[in-house]
């Protein structure tokens, strides 16, 4: 199985999306299934995960119910707040849909990240951590220190760091990225998507050579059996056509791989992590 195992999916109209404005010209319109086949096809991928780009339930349940049209949404990963008193009543009623994978924490959106080291938060993570529900942590590089932190508290949580944790690609700054990411890495139940890339570079003037030795580094700190290909398309499309964001991801990989690494990275990791 072939998947992408990071993408969105949306309706203008809907108004969940108040971070798309007419000035984002290239994002400002619908994106539905029917847009991504096309790349699906090219790239032999049967499917995608679909992840949330609204901090909404109302988005989640939309997405849910598109997944029941498409035969190329392989799962569905919904918005949860943790700090809101009812989450698990929240997170058993999409549990419910067959096409429910898990839900996505956006530490990035956090005015303070260190709000996850909460004890209720803490307490939260540690309820999915037992059910080994699969956790997407979108979180920005600056953020890695209470991430951390975090995950020493709660070291069994199955969870993916989104966009490889969106490093500093566009000043070439490493540290103290990789260091932290290592630290991560540590924990054997964290994977890591190599997705949103092209978006933390120059939109306008990026070249291959600039994503590498970030692309190395996750690879040298997770392994083969704990990275995920994402194009996190449409949003790439604001710096990469979606053939530039797998030319750059395949560019990057070790001539020695084999052929059974190459189909972990570009699907077996995330049929298993997200148990589709």
């Amino acid at each position: 199985m072939r998947v992408d195992a990071h993408q969105h999916y949306w309706s203008i109209e809907r108004g969940d999306y108040g971070w798309i404005t007419p000035d984002i010209s290239v994002l400002c319109r619908d994106f539905l299934p029917q847009h991504l086949e096309h790349h699906l096809h090219k790239h032999k991928l049967d499917g995608s995960i679909v992840v949330q780009a609204a901090a909404t339930h109302a988005e989640s349940d939309y997405l849910l119910a598109l997944s029941e049209a498409s035969d190329t949404i392989l799962g569905v990963v919904t918005w949860l707040d943790l700090a809101d008193p009812d989450y698990r009543n929240h997170y058993e009623r999409f549990a419910q849909h067959p096409k429910f994978v898990g839900f996505r924490v956006m530490i990035q959106e956090m005015a303070d990240a260190n709000a996850i080291l909460a004890p209720s938060f803490v307490e939260a993570l540690a309820f999915f951590a037992e059910k080994r529900v699969p956790v997407d942590l979108l979180v920005v590089s600056h953020q890695l220190e209470p991430l951390v932190k975090l995950l020493d508290q709660v070291p069994g949580l199955h969870a993916v760091i989104d966009h490889m944790a969106k490093p500093r690609i566009k000043d070439g700054i490493l540290e103290p990225w990789k260091s932290q990411m290592s630290q991560i890495a540590a924990h054997p139940h964290i994977y890591c998507k190599l997705s949103g890339m092209v978006t933390e570079a120059d939109h306008s003037s990026w070249k291959p050579s600039d994503f590498k030795p970030y692309i190395e580094h996750v690879l040298a700190a997770f392994g083969t059996d704990r990275v995920m290909y994402g194009s996190d398309w449409p949003v790439s499309l604001l710096a990469a056509s979606y053939d530039d964001v797998v030319a750059v991801l395949a560019e990057a990989l070790p001539s020695t791989w084999t052929e059974a690494e190459r189909e972990k990275l570009f699907g077996l990791n995330a049929k298993e992590f997200y148990r589709i």
